[in-house]
């Protein structure tokens, strides 16, 4: 079944968190933020990664926490230099991270190396986690390589696996299912591919084709979504991407439904693309757009 969402970018018109009336008691847990774990690189810019990640959660009303996978040097321009950490590390964060929250969702981003994807596929099993998204960050916008070539082969054969949902950019979706993709219909074809090849929900985001709509594709167990957003000419995009996962996996955890949660994720990420803020000669993306936040009824 195919089904068609323009988004409502300008005004949800559906309801507030009451953020008010959440707390950090656990005498009434239907009033406990939920908790969400970002796994991925540390953007020194504050523009993408997990700092992108952090701004988005707190944003969305979930408890963000992390675990870093690399050090970067890097700002909208460019990445300067890069450090990855120790797999023995990163499975040291995970796990410091489970013994002491309730991790409803995980999501990561910039993996770096085959070792640590192994790493956070076998730490995910052991501890149970309920959701993982995965964004299958390989290049950065600026052209900077952020997935080794020899890693590819361990994101499809043991990560993509255990996850829910998968959130390719263009070049990535091309990567994962093997062919070119320049028009919507093979935008749709190569979600669809994923989703059934990796037995997870597959979002393929269309917005490097070009035109005035941004179309982005939702498969998810047999049935798909186009979504339809106007395209904002802004001057910097840099973490669109790691901001529209972020909000995807925060929207999970508030137990939306798939189709709902990437509706609700790139409206976030149109409006904090839209509202973006002037920052010495950068114009990063405006995470706190918005001091409510809607969610589906």
């Amino acid at each position: 079944m195919n089904r068609f969402c323009r988004l409502p970018v300008l005004d949800t018109g559906m309801p507030l968190i009451d953020y008010q009336h959440m707390t950090n008691s656990s005498s009434d847990p239907q009033n406990e933020w939920p908790v969400v774990l970002t796994i991925a690189g540390s953007d020194s810019g504050g523009g993408a990664g997990i700092q992108a990640d952090l701004k988005t959660f707190s944003a969305l009303g979930v408890f963000g926490t992390s675990a870093i996978t690399c050090v970067t040097a890097q700002n909208p321009e460019g990445v300067a230099g890069l450090q990855a950490v120790t797999g023995d590390m990163v499975l040291s964060q995970i796990k410091s991270v489970c013994d002491s929250f309730p991790v409803s969702v995980a999501k990561t981003g910039m993996l770096y190396s085959a070792e640590i994807i192994r790493v956070v596929a076998a730490e995910d099993i052991r501890e149970g986690i309920p959701v993982l998204v995965v964004d299958p960050v390989m290049v950065a916008a600026s052209g900077a390589r952020l997935l080794q070539a020899d890693a590819i082969d361990a994101l499809k054969n043991e990560l993509l696996p255990q996850a829910r949902v998968v959130t390719p950019n263009l070049h990535e979706a091309e990567i994962l299912c093997g062919h070119s993709i320049s028009s919507i219909d093979e935008l749709r074809k190569a979600a669809r591919e994923i989703g059934d090849h990796f037995d997870v929900a597959c979002v393929a985001k269309g917005g490097d084709l070009g035109g005035d709509e941004v179309i982005d594709v939702l498969y998810d167990e047999g049935e798909e979504y186009v979504f339809s957003a106007p395209r904002i000419r802004a001057a910097q995009t840099h973490g669109a991407g790691c901001a529209f996962s972020a909000a995807l996996t925060a929207y999970l955890a508030r137990r939306e439904l798939m189709s709902s949660a990437v509706q609700l994720a790139k409206n976030y990420v149109y409006q904090a693309l839209e509202q973006s803020l002037a920052i010495g000669r950068h114009q990063p993306l405006n995470f706190n757009w918005v001091s409510g936040v809607a969610v589906a009824e």
